[in-house]
């Protein structure tokens, strides 16, 4: 088979996904997990915590929300019907630590949670420490 008789035989095949909807529901729903985030936030400084507190109480409460919501699988089922909507970056990251944490329980607390908890999550760690040492040192030397 030539290349391009298996492009056509493979556009034929894949089934055409609606752009717009997807795009429609991940703003959406991205919207509504920053809203959420936003009025606990709120709710946070309505209660006398300052600008700083009220942001780290946000963060540990959608973070909890997330992990929590990742093993009742209701993160994973609006996942399905919302797409790139969910991964608002910290309640997506706390499911894609959870999620392999859950599956691999049942090998173990060292060899299972402990070795595949990063699986999906350890590269966005990894590259983030590494490009923001990179950036300090860029700072350091040059700009200093």
């Amino acid at each position: 088979m030539k290349q391009t008789d298996y492009t056509k035989y493979a556009e034929a095949r894949t089934p055409n996904s609606p752009i717009w909807k997807n795009m429609l529901l991940a703003f959406l729903v991205g919207g509504a997990i920053c809203t959420i985030g936003q009025l606990i936030n709120n709710f946070f400084k309505c209660r006398g915590l300052d600008a700083t507190e009220a942001s780290t109480a946000t963060s540990i409460v959608l973070i909890f929300l997330s992990i929590l919501f990742t093993g009742l699988d209701l993160y994973d089922r609006l996942a399905k019907y919302a797409g790139a909507g969910t991964i608002v970056p910290i309640t997506g990251f706390a499911n894609a630590v959870a999620s392999p944490a859950i599956e691999f329980k049942s090998e173990g607390y060292i060899l299972g949670v402990g070795a595949k908890m990063f699986v999906v999550a350890g590269p966005v760690i990894t590259y983030g420490i590494v490009s923001s040492v990179v950036a300090g040192l860029i700072y350091y030397l040059f700009l200093l």
